[in-house]
C-alpha cells in the first residue's frame, strides 16, 4: 500500500510538469499584452514597456519558464497582475468556495443518479426507463449555461425557493446559495452517471450471486443494498472520478453564471485581463486537483473491490 502510494505520487510529477508547461505556453502564446491592458488603451509605449521591465515580461521566454519553475518549486505562486495581490492569499479566499461547490454537485449527482438508475434497472424498457431516456437526452442536449438561466428563472426568481445568484454572509446562507449553481454543474454528469450505474446495475441484477441471495429469501431491498448497488458502486466512482475535470470546467461556467466569487470566476477574470501568473496557478491547482481525485478514487476502488489490489 506504501509502496504503491509513493509510486502513484512519483507518477503524478510529470502530470503536473506538463500541466505548468502546457499552461505557461499557451499563455505566452495568445494576442495581447498585460502591460498594456493593465494600463489601458491611452497608455504610452514607454510606460508600457516600464511595466513590462517590472513584470519581467521584456526577458526571453526561456528565462521567465526558468525562472516561473523555480517560483512553483519553492511553492510561490507569485503575485496577481489584475488584483495586485499575493496569488496564494487569493486562493486562500477563492479555492473553499469552489472546493464546497464541487462536492455539493457529486452529492446532487449521485443523489438523482441513483434512484434513476435503479428503477430503470427493475424496469428494462419499461415506461420508466423511457421516462430516463428522454429525461437524459434533454439534459446532455442542453448547454451548462442554459440549464443554469433556466433554473435561475424557475427556482430563482419565479417561485424564489433559493438565491438567483451572489454568495451572501453566514454558513447556511452560502450552503443555500451554492444549491442552484451545484445542481446545474451536477445535471451536466447525471446522464453519464445515470448510464453507466444502469449498465452495472443490470448486470448484477443477472449475476448467480444475487439469483442465490434470493433463493435464500432476502427480500428485493436487501438483495439491492447489499449486493447490488455495492458492485453498482464501484462503476460509480469510477465515473464520477473521471468526470471531476467536467465538475471543475463546470465549475468555470457556473461561478460566471450565479456571480459565485470562487477558483472558476477568478480564472475567467485573469484569462480576460491577460494575467499570466494567476491563470497559470489557477490551472495548476485544478490540475493537481484532478490528480488527487484520480488518487483518492484508485483508493476508493480498491476498498469497495479487494479484486483490485493496490500492487
Amino acid at each position: 500500500m506504501g509502496r504503491w502510494l509513493i509510486r502513484r505520487l512519483l507518477l503524478a510529477i510529470p502530470v503536473v510538469w506538463g500541466v505548468v508547461t502546457i499552461s505557461f505556453v499557451l499563455m505566452h502564446l495568445a494576442p495581447g499584452d498585460p502591460a498594456a491592458t493593465a494600463l489601458g488603451e491611452k497608455a504610452s509605449p514607454e510606460a508600457v514597456a516600464a511595466l513590462r521591465h517590472l513584470w519581467g515580461l521584456d526577458q526571453s521566454l526561456p528565462e521567465q519558464y526558468w525562472s516561473y519553475l523555480g517560483q512553483i518549486v519553492r511553492g510561490d505562486l507569485g503575485d496577481s497582475l489584475y488584483f495586485r495581490a499575493s496569488i496564494t492569499s487569493l486562493m486562500v479566499q477563492r479555492l473553499p468556495v469552489t472546493l464546497a461547490l464541487i462536492v455539493m454537485s457529486a452529492v446532487i449527482a449521485s443523489l438523482i443518479s441513483v434512484p434513476l438508475a435503479s428503477r430503470s434497472a427493475a424496469n428494462v424498457n419499461g415506461p420508466v426507463t423511457q421516462a430516463v431516456r428522454m429525461f437524459n437526452a434533454v439534459i446532455q442536449g442542453a448547454p451548462t449555461f442554459f440549464v443554469g438561466s433556466m433554473l435561475i428563472l424557475f427556482l430563482g426568481v419565479r417561485i424564489a425557493l433559493f438565491p438567483a445568484g451572489g454568495y451572501p454572509d453566514g454558513v447556511v446562507q452560502r450552503a443555500w446559495a451554492l444549491v442552484l449553481p451545484a445542481l446545474t454543474i451536477a445535471l451536466s454528469i447525471v446522464p453519464l452517471l445515470v448510464r453507466g450505474l444502469r449498465a452495472a446495475m443490470i448486470e448484477a441484477l443477472g449475476s448467480e450471486y444475487v439469483s442465490f441471495a434470493r433463493s435464500k429469501g432476502l427480500s428485493d431491498t436487501a438483495v439491492n443494498r447489499r449486493y447490488v448497488l455495492r458492485n453498482a458502486g464501484i462503476s460509480g466512482v469510477s465515473i464520477l472520478g473521471i468526470q471531476v475535470g467536467a465538475l471543475a470546467s463546470g465549475a468555470l461556467v457556473v461561478e460566471q453564471v450565479f456571480a459565485i466569487p470562487g477558483m472558476g470566476s477568478m480564472l475567467m477574470t485573469g484569462i480576460l485581463n491577460r494575467d499570466y501568473a494567476l491563470v497559470q496557478a489557477c490551472t495548476l491547482v485544478f490540475g493537481l486537483l484532478v490528480v488527487v481525485v484520480y488518487l483518492a478514487t484508485d483508493l476508493v476502488y480498491a476498498r469497495l473491490d479487494p479484486r483490485a489490489r493496490l500492487s
